[in-house]
């Protein structure tokens, strides 16, 4: 086997340790309060925001390796990763200090809401393996591979960044700050 093989067999184990890690650490941060702290209830607006970036950055990402600017669109998604490391933090924080806010509206609203949700949720979840994979084949320089899952990886992530946006904006007018 050789080497780039090794490498690539290595950060696939990672990748499943992490893309299995997250979710599970996540979820059982969500039972977890931090007692007597104040709610940072700041931090909803922060990461809808970290969000719409990320999403901006993803397209700009696309253009500039469409207009052959390797290292820009490197810097871009590393950016994008970056970005999305801090809106899980945030994100956490923010659960483990602050009941969860209830969808008040009502109708066809309603469904729009928890099916754009819903869809957020798994799809986060689904993007971690993506995420990670895509990035490891351009790391290891092996950009046909890369191109190929990228084409699945963008169009997730852009779903989940924009969506993100969408949940944050429709249930923005139910929180108690």
């Amino acid at each position: 086997m050789d080497q780039v093989a090794r490498r690539e067999k290595r950060f696939n184990r990672y990748i499943t340790i992490i893309s299995i890690a997250i979710p599970a650490v996540v979820v059982a941060l969500f039972g977890i309060r931090i007692p007597d702290v104040e709610p940072l209830g700041f931090l909803p607006p922060i990461y809808a925001t970290i969000n719409g970036i990320t999403a901006v950055l993803l397209i700009a990402a696309v253009l500039a390796i469409k207009n052959g600017k390797q290292k820009l669109h490197q810097t871009l998604m590393t950016s994008c990763i970056v970005l999305s490391l801090l809106f899980l933090v945030m994100y956490v924080a923010y659960h483990m200090t602050s009941d969860s806010t209830p969808y008040g509206g009502d109708g066809v609203l309603r469904y729009v809401y928890f099916f754009i949700l819903i869809t957020h949720i798994l799809l986060s979840i689904v993007i971690i393996p993506l995420v990670l994979k895509t990035y490891a084949r351009a790391y290891l320089k092996k950009f046909e591979e890369h191109r190929k899952i990228a084409r699945i990886t963008f169009p997730i992530w852009l779903y989940v960044a924009v969506t993100g946006v969408i949940v944050y904006l429709m249930i923005s007018p139910y929180y108690n700050y």
